[in-house]
C-alpha cells in the first residue's frame, strides 16, 4: 500500500509516521536535499522536487492515497496562489493515472463569515484573506481535474499543538492579541487533525468535502486567557479592531458535526482545554 505526501511538515509529518507505523511505503516530496536526507533516515522515500516548478516535477509513483499538505512558506518567495493553486495544478499533472485518492488540506479561511454565524459545508465560501482565496481556488482546481472525482477536501480550522501555540510570542511577551477578545476561534489539535486525514483515507467517499474541527468554538479571550494561565504569565488584552485581511478578521463557529460523524473520528483532545495542556513545553 503506497501512499505519497506532498507537504511533510507539521501535518504531513505526522500522517507519514502513522502510514510508517503501519507498513506502508511512503514516499514524501521536498525541495529540499537536505531535507530528502531526514527523510530518508525516518524510512520515507524522498522525491525532490519544488511543487511550484512543474518542468522539474517527475513522473509520479502509483499510489492508493496521495495527500496535498503544502503549507506556506513565506520566505520562499511565492505568493500563495503559486504555493496552494499552481502548486496543486503542477502535482496533479505528475500523479501516475491509477491514484486510488487525492486527500486536499485545505482551510476554513475559505469562509469569511463576521457575525459569529454556525459554519458547516453548506455555508457559503467568502473568503476575506489571501489564503482563503487562494485554497477555494485550489479546491476548484482539484475539483475541476480528472482525479478530481477521487478526491476528499478537508478544510481545517486553525492547527495548533507541541511547537504551535497560536500567539503564544504574544502572550508571554504581554502585547496584545491583535483581534476583539469576544470573536471566536476554531481549533483542532494537530494529532487529532492526522487521524481525520486517516478516517477520511477510510471513510470518505470521493468526491467528498468536509469541515473538520473539535466543534467546541471558543471565543480569543478565554483561549488566550487559558493559555496564559498555563504559562504562568498575565492575561492579555486585545484589540479593538483586527488586522484588515487577518483571519482574526472573521468571526464564525465551525460545525464539524458531519465530518465527525461520517468519518468516524474519535478526538483524543476535544477541546482547547486538553489540546493546550497537552501541547505546552
Amino acid at each position: 500500500m503506497a501512499k505519497l505526501i506532498v507537504g511533510c511538515g507539521y501535518l504531513g509529518m505526522r500522517v507519514a509516521r502513522r502510514w510508517l507505523d503501519a507498513g506502508s511505503t511512503v514516499y514524501a516530496v521536498t525541495r529540499s536535499p537536505a531535507r530528502a536526507d531526514e527523510f530518508r533516515r525516518l524510512g520515507l522515500l524522498p522525491i525532490i522536487a519544488d511543487v511550484t516548478d512543474g518542468a522539474g516535477i517527475p513522473p509520479l509513483p502509483a499510489v492508493e492515497t496521495a495527500l496535498y499538505a503544502v503549507g506556506f512558506d513565506r520566505t520562499a518567495g511565492h505568493d500563495r496562489r503559486a504555493v496552494y493553486v499552481d502548486g496543486l495544478r503542477n502535482m496533479l499533472a505528475a500523479m501516475h493515472a491509477d491514484t486510488g485518492r487525492v486527500i486536499f488540506v485545505s482551510s476554513t479561511s475559505v469562509y469569511g463569515q463576521q457575525d459569529g454565524e454556525v459554519v458547516d459545508e453548506s455555508s457559503p465560501c467568502e473568503p476575506t484573506t489571501d489564503g482563503g482565496r487562494a485554497c477555494l481556488a485550489a479546491e476548484q482546481t482539484l475539483s475541476a481535474h480528472r482525479l478530481g472525482a477521487r478526491a476528499t477536501i478537508l478544510r481545517f480550522a486553525g492547527l495548533y499543538g507541541p511547537g504551535r501555540l497560536p500567539q503564544r510570542e504574544l502572550v508571554t511577551s504581554g502585547q496584545p492579541i491583535p483581534s476583539p477578545g469576544d470573536t471566536f476561534v476554531n481549533l483542532i489539535q494537530i494529532d487529532d487533525a492526522a487521524t481525520a486525514v486517516l478516517a477520511a483515507e477510510r471513510h470518505a467517499v470521493p468526491p467528498a468535502l468536509y469541515v473538520v474541527a473539535d466543534g467546541h468554538p471558543v471565543t480569543r479571550r478565554d483561549f488566550y486567557r487559558h493559555l496564559a494561565k498555563l504559562l504562568g504569565v498575565p492575561a492579555p488584552t486585545f484589540a479593538d479592531e483586527p488586522r484588515a485581511g487577518s483571519r482574526g478578521a472573521t468571526n464564525k463557529r465551525l460545525d464539524p458535526s458531519r465530518a465527525l460523524r461520517e468519518l468516524q473520528i474519535e478526538l483524543a483532545y476535544p477541546t482547547y482545554r486538553e489540546g493546550l495542556a497537552a501541547s505546552i513545553g
